[in-house]
């Protein structure tokens, strides 16, 4: 799905913009008004590029990295050398963002409400209360899941499925609280669902953060971040990590535009996610198959 913004006088100027530029099979995703005129967010579905490019690559060499399925493409980024500095010069790290709200995005079982609540019972251990707001109203469970883990930390939990719900949740926070959004299982190439991510990004003013478990397809993993990035996310928190034995998944959506943030290493709440850095991707892909073990 390819998303573009245009930006007229008027709502007739900015639809003529969309059909010129992106023809007759464009849908609107979303319309507001802006300083001068009004602002129109229009998608269209296109063919991603492959990720696989058409001819062979000189790939290094990396028999550490042969059974994590890693697209050809993604390990030519890697280059030579250590793995560790490869990983930091070939594919983006950053902390997740600070400042604003996050709203945790990606598809349905990613693994979003369980982030929530770890990122929310890392808050309360460093001695914040974040505001902890769930938009998931239509999934069965999903707020009384994320109720028993707010409780336990004594946390104030909202549940805001629009954006103008969500707006006035956000509207309660005391100053400089953080807020934690645990977002609804979207499908990003469905344009009334990207729309509605689209709505409550801006209505709450956050940052969205694409949860990701690890073992996905490399290539799917890829297309969904792609399909992310184009709705804002800059960030990627993956998750089982600790279950997963092929983590080309990963680094195919980092390489699609998505820096690594946080690794989830357990189901627990407490300790179960870990910021993620260089030196513990390059431990975790160099670790021997044999360590990952079926439960008996």
């Amino acid at each position: 799905m390819r998303l573009r913004v245009f930006t007229a006088r008027s709502s007739a100027a900015a639809l003529a913009e969309v059909r010129a530029a992106l023809g007759e099979e464009a849908v609107v995703l979303a319309t507001r008004r802006v300083p001068g005129g009004v602002e129109v967010t229009a998608a269209l579905e296109a063919a991603e590029p492959l990720l696989i490019p058409p001819e062979p690559l000189p790939l290094p060499e990396r028999p550490e990295l042969a059974r994590h399925n890693i697209p050809p493409a993604v390990l030519a980024r890697l280059g030579h050398g250590p793995l560790e500095a490869a990983l930091a010069a070939g594919l983006p790290f950053a902390p997740l963002p600070a400042g604003q709200p996050i709203l945790l995005v990606g598809p349905p079982g990613a693994g979003k409400t369980l982030t929530a609540a770890k990122l929310a019972a890392r808050a309360v251990q460093a001695g914040a209360a974040p505001l902890v707001v769930t938009t998931d109203g239509a999934r069965a469970g999903a707020v009384e899941q994320l109720a028993a883990f707010t409780r336990l930390l004594r946390l104030t939990l909202a549940v805001a499925a629009q954006p103008e719900a969500l707006a006035k949740a956000l509207a309660t926070r005391a100053p400089g609280q953080g807020a934690i959004l645990d977002g609804f299982g979207c499908d990003p190439f469905d344009a009334a669902q990207a729309a509605l991510l689209l709505r409550l990004t801006r209505a709450a003013g956050a940052a969205p953060v694409l949860v990701l478990p690890a073992g996905l397809d490399a290539e799917e993993s890829a297309e969904i971040a792609r399909a992310f990035h184009a709705l804002g996310a800059r960030h990627l928190v993956a998750t089982r990590l600790d279950a997963a034995r092929r983590l080309g998944g990963v680094l195919a959506a980092a390489a699609a535009g998505l820096a690594l943030s946080e690794a989830g290493i357990s189901p627990h709440v407490a300790g179960g996610l870990l910021p993620l850095d260089a030196a513990g991707l390059a431990a975790r892909l160099a670790r021997p198959a044999t360590e990952a073990r079926p439960c008996a």
